[in-house]
């Protein structure tokens, strides 16, 4: 374990990218592994969970190496082309990694043991198993529907019509990733729209997809057993970890932070809208495309936020951000409400417990529902730690959020362990003190404490 302390300090100010976008790098080197031929993928995220699923699909056959310029090469074996690995595929602290790589294994005829570490055993994989089994995969898991598990992928797939009981971008993706190897059509209909990532890069590569809006909600249809042919991949810069920087440049008077290279898929963009809703100034420059995706550059200028009410229909477009949307809404007038947060139970850690029981540590007034969360802000300075570290769970973006309340409270902040953050985020705290924040290793120093 290694504890973390932000200390505040104000202005930030500076240009910097964040790491490439997590769940575009997973998908990058599966369907890469996929695709018959060489894919160069530049920008990839090089944290711990993603090197989990460069170290499965090496497991499995395919190749993935760096080169001298940065990019990573991954020779494909094509559809159906996987191999029985060895060993054990672990996945880590990788819950995408490891419910998209059931979605490929279950139309493969390979047998695999899959676990990960503890967080990752103690969460649902039965969200993704359960439908897997009707394409023809075998999949045992333990008690609850937990790693570790063993998958027998189906020796003739079948194409299945499947609507996920909740909005979940894993889950459509490993309906649609087994559907590859399966004649006829897969279809997966969505009653609320998750992220798109995985239509697009499959587009991307070549497979048949059909997209259409209807009554019933976005229907995705899959023709399988294309040919996916090799295709470069410039991996935007990542929302999810932009947010970091973005929240605390907003609460820090006198920053003035550019973030480029920004990914803003409509499906991902939520946390960019709601900030602006609590009167964020977010300005967005050279709007272009990498990698099939739409990307900007975000300038951020402080000011003071409002509470509102999220909408909790946004709930899927900004899932990953709810921790540190909470620490803006602790500097804003008023009370923020999120709901349909339900999810958050089931992520690294309990995310909407945690954040809870870590932001009344920090003197910030919280209400926490079955699925909601309520923050009340003190409309400017946080009051920030006192002396009793906040635990984190082991999850990253519960430690990253709160590394950015200690940059913007009155008191230092304090984490049990920051270990985590390097599954996504490997050069946080480098980068937040390039920027002008005070982020050290070990526990508050005496006298730089009220």
């Amino acid at each position: 374990m290694q504890s973390l302390t932000a200390y505040p300090k104000h202005p930030l100010s500076g240009t910097c990218r964040v790491p490439g976008d997590k769940s575009i790098s997973h998908r990058a080197v599966l369907l890469g592994a996929l695709a018959v031929g060489t894919t160069r993928v530049t920008g990839l995220l090089e944290g711990e969970d993603v090197l989990r699923t460069i170290a499965a699909i090496r497991a499995l056959g395919a190749s993935a190496e760096k080169d001298s310029d940065g990019s990573w090469r991954i020779d494909g074996v094509g559809i159906g082309g996987l191999s029985e690995p060895d060993d054990v595929l672990d996945m880590g602290n990788s819950g995408t990694a490891a419910r998209l790589l059931l979605g490929v294994l279950a139309g493969h005829p390979i047998r695999c043991f899959m676990t990960g570490d503890h967080s990752l055993r103690s969460r649902p994989m039965d969200r993704v198993a359960i439908p897997l089994r009707q394409t023809g995969a075998v999949i045992d898991t333990r008690e609850g529907g937990r790693m570790p598990l063993t998958v027998v992928g189906a020796t003739d797939p079948l194409p299945i019509t499947y609507t996920p009981p909740v909005a979940s971008a894993q889950v459509k993706s490993a309906v649609l990733l087994a559907g590859l190897n399966a004649p006829g059509q897969t279809t997966v209909i969505e009653h609320r729209p998750t992220r798109d990532h995985t239509e697009r890069m499959m587009g991307h590569f070549g497979a048949d997809l059909h997209i259409e809006e209807t009554a019933d909600g976005t229907v995705i249809t899959l023709t399988g057993q294309p040919e996916l042919t090799a295709a470069d991949i410039d991996v935007p810069a990542d929302i999810s970890s932009a947010a970091f920087p973005l929240v605390a440049a907003l609460l820090t008077e006198g920053s003035a932070v550019t973030l480029p290279g920004v990914g803003l898929n409509p499906g991902r963009a939520g946390i960019v809208q709601t900030l602006r809703d609590m009167g964020a100034n977010i300005e967005e420059s050279n709007p272009r495309t990498a990698g099939g995706e739409p990307v900007c550059d975000l300038v951020v200028h402080p000011g003071q936020l409002r509470g509102i009410e999220v909408p909790a229909e946004r709930a899927p477009s900004m899932i990953d951000e709810y921790p540190v949307l909470a620490v803006a809404a602790a500097a804003a007038e008023g009370h923020t409400v999120m709901r349909g947060l339900a999810e958050l139970r089931v992520k690294e850690s309990d995310r909407l417990a945690a954040m809870a029981a870590g932001l009344a540590a920090c003197g910030v007034a919280v209400e926490e529902g079955e699925d909601s969360l309520t923050v009340t802000g003190v409309n400017g300075v946080p009051a920030g730690g006192n002396n009793a570290p906040v635990e984190t769970h082991f999850d990253h973006r519960i430690a990253m959020s709160f590394m950015v309340l200690g940059t913007v409270a009155a008191a230092p902040v304090t984490i049990d362990d920051g270990t985590a953050i390097a599954t996504s985020f490997p050069d946080f705290i480098d980068l937040m003190n390039g920027l002008g924040a005070d982020i050290r290793a070990g526990g508050a120093d005496a006298d730089e404490t009220p």
